[in-house]
């Protein structure tokens, strides 16, 4: 069951994990870039069910709206995405069947990875 892969990858982190909800985890990592990145990882119901990793990367204004649209050109599995007050979060999807420990992996490198380098870009 994902559930219980998902703990136990979480658990073997040296970020602080905690489960939220059933289905729902949040992983906080000291720095990325230069400050702390907080993940939220959710098995959705939707049609294929999901795994959504998601994260706030800056806030409003940070970066300009042309080079996150550039920017999303370039990755795979995650993209980055606005709040309606402007904020980016980068969001990544894995399809529930497909979740193991490695593709969690992966997706979750994939977060940090395109987090800091919009992070860097927004310094």
């Amino acid at each position: 069951m994902p559930s219980d892969l998902i703990d136990d990858y979480l658990a073997g982190l040296e970020a602080s994990s905690r489960r939220v909800a059933p289905g729902e985890w949040g992983l906080s990592i000291v720095d990325v870039a230069g400050w702390p990145l907080h993940v939220g990882l959710k098995l959705t119901r939707t049609r294929p069910p999901l795994l959504r990793a998601q994260a706030e990367v800056v806030g409003p204004g940070r970066v300009d709206d042309h080079e996150v649209l550039f920017r999303n050109r370039s990755l795979a599995i995650v993209r980055y995405a606005h709040t309606g007050a402007g904020a980016v979060w980068v969001v990544g999807d894995l399809p529930e069947a497909a979740v193991t420990e490695s593709e969690l992996d992966r997706l979750l490198g994939l977060v940090v990875s395109a987090a800091a380098d919009l992070r860097r870009l927004a310094a």
